[in-house]
């Protein structure tokens, strides 16, 4: 199985929880699979543990992609690491595991790919701040795109680093209040592609906002899209 190759114009293509059409989402298997071709970038969720430490992984649980289900923020760091996940046909593998912040940005880093972090739940703004310190460390903050259905993460980011790069996701059609709460504080947007148009995304760029999109799998949905002058597609598989 491969990729399916579209016409991407001007578009930046990013592998969703790495390149998850063919490999384990969100593990490093993922990761290396998307760095290993042309992406753009590579997007992943990330989790605070019961002990306070950062994973990846994208449900606030584990039973979906391993056999043993936990709470993911009601579990220590350790426990989750432990655990080995399931291969696409349920089997498991023993080479996979939840990966750490960490070793996802040095995948990212490796590769020369932008990373695209979801901080998943609401967090506090401590815990923003460890995060940055740990991008900081590890990667670039000022190549990682981050991502959030909460607002107020981003909020916390654009307070600790007004140069961050940022994306409000929702599920919503564009409209006045939406664009005003993105110009706030200077944030992007990626939203659900079914909600764009071309005079959407119009709309949005003649306010200084550039326009992510998840996750096109359709090629002709795709294509559309970079014709209307979309800035970046989320896709499972599209490349």
């Amino acid at each position: 199985m491969d990729t399916v190759k579209i016409n991407k114009n001007n578009t930046a293509l990013i592998a969703h929880r790495g390149l998850s059409g063919i490999e384990c989402e969100n593990t490093a298997a993922a990761f290396v699979a998307a760095g290993n071709r042309s992406y753009f970038g590579i997007e992943t969720d990330v989790h605070k543990t019961a002990d306070g430490k950062f994973i990846i992984i994208h449900d606030d649980n584990t039973g979906r992609v391993c056999a043993e289900d936990l709470s993911v923020e009601n579990s220590n760091y350790e426990d989750l690491r432990r655990l080995r996940l399931n291969a696409r046909d349920g089997k498991i593998r023993e080479d996979l595991c939840l990966p750490s912040l960490e070793e996802y940005l040095r995948i990212c880093k490796t590769y020369d790919k932008t990373g695209v972090l979801e901080l998943k739940n609401p967090f506090e703004k401590s815990d923003v701040e460890r995060i940055l310190d740990i991008v900081k460390n590890e990667y670039e903050t000022d190549k990682l795109i981050f991502i959030s259905f909460d607002y107020n993460n981003l909020v916390y980011i654009k307070e600790l680093d007004n140069t961050a790069t940022v994306q409000f996701l929702c599920g919503c059609p564009v409209d006045g209040a939406l664009i005003e709460k993105l110009l706030k504080y200077g944030m992007d947007l990626d939203i659900y592609f079914s909600y764009l148009d071309e005079d959407a995304i119009k709309r949005l760029h003649d306010n200084g906002i550039k326009v992510n999109c998840w996750t096109v799998d359709g090629k002709c949905d795709a294509e559309r899209l970079t014709e209307w002058g979309i800035d970046y597609i989320t896709s499972n598989i599209l490349e």
